[in-house]
């Protein structure tokens, strides 16, 4: 078995450069799985229930996508460790299965335990990709999801996704008295926890670049007020000292700066200002509100939502508020923008009767409505660009929840919360 360990970590980078080889490439790569496709995910030997634990994760996270039908874990044949890296393929096949992850769990000397992660093609009857993942005890759920984000990077070709986090406004009681606090989660709604006691009101939650950080709305005094808060230590400050009013907060691409709006003088504009303090920089100064503001991955541009034209229409600028010029003519009202992560594509909420859900090229045109809700609104990214969040609120109640929707079509889902959400934001990839 330590031979076995010893050829599964080497193996890691290995494997990447067979995948690039071109004699090397199998039947299930690059995008060409499948809707539905039937992946094999039985329980992975091990010395307690980790094992089965974990394919039950890995099992719901490939279900999430989309993309695959996971049998198993239950029902599944057993195998053992050795047979991880070389399965019985024959008796997967019989199983209906196009695809196996096995795998299994193993102690290490210094109280850590190994993951190791298996993906074959059963048709091909070929491994198709392998890593192993040291992690404390406690965090086998982090093992579970790399694993299922290594397969759907496999088979799908895209970036992975799975391994993240999820920030967004908990909302409890009743219509007219909302508790709304900021809560976070695994992106598959294990983990979760209260940020803020629900003694403001807050809104807007989002990331930094690097998931250690928030900037989010409070309603303090019954004024909006722009915060920082530290997600290791909980610690939090105003983003600009003062009685000002400041939302719709946005990090840079760098973490470096904060982008937001400000009322003053009866006019609402957009600034920047440095993430560790400082004098904000006015980037706009037209008539009207400019809000909402989101930057391009690259840090150049800017896209921004203003009714300057008389109604909500979608606007992008250069990083220095220069070049303002409007990209949205498809008719309606258009709000809350988000800039993709691969660059190409900006996400937005469309107000004509309903709020849906869209996205439009990043430079205009080429609109496309992904959500059909009563009022689906709050745009989020998921960090691979091929999945949006956003919250969806009943008609009537008032109740809202959290749902995602892939860019290029399928199913909508709901995203597993505890209580009643909106707001939300997802996290980049975790180290």
């Amino acid at each position: 078995m330590r031979m076995i360990l010893a050829t599964l970590m080497i193996g890691i980078a290995s494997t990447a450069l067979a995948q690039d080889e071109p004699a090397e490439v199998p039947e299930l790569v690059g995008g060409s799985v499948r809707s539905a496709q039937a992946i094999a995910v039985p329980v992975m030997p091990s010395g307690d229930s980790t094992g089965r634990q974990i394919s039950e994760v890995i099992a719901a996270d490939l279900r999430a996508t989309g993309l695959f039908t996971p049998l198993g874990p239950g029902g599944m044949p057993g195998y053992s460790e050795s047979e991880a890296g070389n399965p019985n393929f024959p008796s997967w096949r019989n199983v209906g299965a196009s695809a196996l992850v096995a795998g299994y769990v193993e102690p290490r000397a210094d109280g850590r335990i190994t993951v190791a992660c298996y993906l074959h093609d059963v048709t091909a009857g070929r491994q198709l990709a392998q890593q192993g993942f040291a992690v404390d005890p406690s965090d086998w759920r982090r093992a579970a999801h790399k694993c299922a984000d290594l397969v759907y990077s496999r088979l799908s070709g895209q970036q992975p996704f799975l391994d993240t986090k999820v920030v967004y406004v908990a909302e409890t009681g009743p219509k007219n008295d909302r508790v709304k606090r900021v809560a976070i989660m695994d992106s598959d709604g294990s983990n979760h926890r209260y940020l803020t006691v629900g003694r403001n009101t807050v809104v807007t939650p989002r990331f930094s670049p690097r998931g250690d950080k928030l900037v989010y709305t409070a309603y303090i005094g019954r004024r909006p007020r722009v915060l920082l808060y530290d997600v290791a230590s909980g610690q939090e400050r105003l983003l600009i000292p003062g009685n000002h009013i400041t939302f719709a907060p946005r990090f840079s691409p760098d973490g470096r700066d904060v982008i937001f709006s400000m009322a003053d003088g009866g006019n609402t504009d957009i600034f920047i200002v440095s993430a560790n303090g400082g004098p904000p920089r006015r980037l706009t100064a037209t008539p009207g509100a400019d809000t909402s503001p989101s930057f391009s991955p690259d840090g150049r541009q800017i896209v921004f939502e203003s009714d300057r034209s008389g109604s909500q229409q979608l606007y992008v600028m250069n990083r220095d508020g220069s070049g303002q010029r409007r990209i949205s003519f498809g008719g309606g009202r258009y709000a809350s923008p988000v800039w993709s992560p691969t660059g190409n594509m900006i996400a937005f909420t469309k107000i004509a009767g309903a709020f849906r859900i869209g996205v439009m090229q990043a430079g205009g045109g080429g609109e496309k409505i992904l959500t059909d809700g009563w009022q689906d609104e709050g745009p989020s990214w998921a960090p691979n660009g091929q999945f949006v969040m956003f919250h969806r609120t009943q008609q009537g109640s008032g109740a809202a929840r959290l749902y995602a929707v892939p860019v290029n079509g399928g199913r909508t889902r709901m995203m597993p919360t505890p209580v009643g959400g909106s707001d939300p934001s997802w996290s980049p990839l975790n180290d």
